[in-house]
């Protein structure tokens, strides 16, 4: 069980860190701190095997990107940077200690960047990088201009990080690794509190346990948000009020402090009214559907209403809210065929994903893509990952992404195919990357919606199986080449 211990948030600004390296500074949360601290001006270097998207961004920010771990990349640098992926023996890391580097877990780091600000931090077992955006959007269109760092990209923003000039800074507070416990917000948001990381945690008591304990760390005079339709949220809502702490809840349930009601979902979108102590807010819109976003721009109306900021420039950024890249994001259409792609791998937030994928195949199978995340998790809920993917059409199922994890024989996809309450001719389980794009060619249908879902890497598949798709009424031989999990070149199909 990992029981890493971080420092909690002092004095320390980012500009104390001076010269900054981030090791594997492609990934999603790395790329965002890198940004945060390129667009503060500060120096920035990273390594990175593998080309991902986002540091064609940082490089043209000025980071120095390189594209090999040596150790000669830490010459010059103050402060390394590193992230639970990261293993302890890495050989920058390593040599970071010995040379004396100070080193800090990106989690400080990113403390040190909130320094001096009136933080929200938003946490929770799924829906934090959409709430983090909404909320984000929400502070931008009043006009207070947020500094943030999200674990994705707004789209169309193009933008996972941003440095701002005005007193707030919006954070998703990661608890997999327990490193949301050194934040200590103004305003903290609880999404949800659900099994998961009990690699980390052990159980799920251990884990709810911690997202009181983070709870427990907002300024006093400042504000803890709570959903009250999540059973984990409510019950953690009782804990925090039975000690005397003012605890705000958000959903449809009666005793919700902004409640929800006439909610509507449709492939257009999703509405509802809102109210707040007895005061009507009007109706909420988003141009996405699903209850579950409906859900997650429910606590950006409030953190506005909390934070005194007009509702109507909540209203206004949440109409005109684009969604975040890899959460149902629309990566386009091929001889009839719909494609997203979906960053959901929790049991709960693949349910109401592919629920508002049904939604918006209406007449159309619905055909998912599955990548799972991590071995222990998919062994530890493998009959709820199981019977979220039953609510498919058609299933293509990948190997575990799961690195550094020891494989025992028999786990992984290959024991998660069988607990799939699909027929067998409508599942499959597909080894090599190469050969998906070709087999999703096969099995979809004019008016179909495909969708990648899953670990970080099958974010790269979409184009692949556009390109697959678009290859059976153009003549063409074979999709381009793409990038496999690896990070090496692929040629699909």
């Amino acid at each position: 069980m990992n029981t890493a211990q971080f420092t909690p948030a002092g004095t320390m600004t980012a500009e104390d860190l001076g010269r900054i390296h981030l090791i594997g500074v492609g990934g999603v949360g790395m790329a965002g701190l890198a940004r945060l601290f390129l667009t503060r001006g500060l120096p920035v270097s990273g390594s990175e095997l593998r080309e991902w998207p986002s540091l064609a961004g940082l490089r043209a920010l000025g980071g120095t990107i390189h594209s090999t771990h040596e150790v000669t990349n830490l010459d010059g640098v103050d402060t390394v940077v590193y992230s639970s992926a990261i293993p302890q023996d890495h050989l920058e890391l390593a040599e970071a200690r010995r040379r004396g580097l100070r080193v800090l877990h990106r989690s400080e780091a990113l403390a040190a960047a909130m320094t001096g600000r009136r933080t929200v931090a938003v946490a929770g077992t799924h829906g934090k990088t959409s709430t983090t955006s909404m909320v984000t959007m929400v502070l931008q269109q009043a006009g207070v201009d947020p500094s943030f760092v999200i674990g994705g990209e707004i789209s169309e923003v193009g933008s996972g990080a941003h440095h701002g000039t005005g007193e707030h800074f919006v954070v998703e507070a990661d608890e997999s690794d327990r490193s949301f416990l050194i934040y200590r917000p103004y305003l903290s948001i609880i999404t949800n509190v659900e099994a998961d990381h009990l690699n980390t945690y052990g159980d799920l008591a251990t884990l709810e346990a911690a997202f009181a304990e983070f709870a427990r760390l907002t300024d006093p005079d400042g504000f803890i948000v709570t959903c009250a339709d999540d059973a984990g949220g409510r019950r953690l809502a009782e804990t925090l009020r039975a000690e005397g702490r003012r605890v705000w809840t958000y959903g449809e349930s009666a005793d919700a402090d902004l409640r929800m009601s006439d909610v509507v979902s449709s492939a257009q979108g999703v509405r509802y009214l809102a109210e707040v102590e007895g005061r009507s807010l009007g109706e909420i819109r988003l141009s996405m559907p699903g209850r579950h976003m409906a859900l997650n721009s429910a606590a950006a109306v409030l953190a506005a209403y909390l934070l005194e900021l007009p509702v109507a420039a909540a209203e206004a950024a949440l109409g005109a809210f684009p969604g975040v890249r890899r959460r149902f994001e629309r990566k386009g259409v091929a001889d009839g065929v719909l494609v997203y792609d979906e960053y959901a791998y929790h049991p709960t937030s693949m349910t109401l994903a592919l629920q508002t994928l049904r939604e918006v195949a209406g007449d159309g199978r619905l055909i998912v893509v599955f990548q799972p995340y991590r071995l222990y998790r998919t062994r530890d809920l493998q009959a709820e990952i199981a019977a979220a993917l039953g609510i498919a059409d058609e299933l293509v199922l990948l190997e575990v992404f799961g690195p550094g994890e020891p494989r025992e024989p028999g786990e992984g996809s290959v024991a998660l195919i069988e607990a799939v309450p699909l027929p067998a001719d409508r599942k499959v389980f597909v080894e090599a990357w190469d050969d998906v794009p070709a087999e999703v060619a096969r099995r979809a249908r004019t008016g179909d919606v495909v969708v990648t879902m899953g670990a970080p890497p099958i974010s790269l598949m979409g184009d692949q199986l556009l390109d697959a798709l678009l290859a059976r009424t153009d003549g063409a031989t074979a999709p381009r080449a793409g990038v496999g999990p690896d990070g090496a070149a692929a040629t699909a199909g």
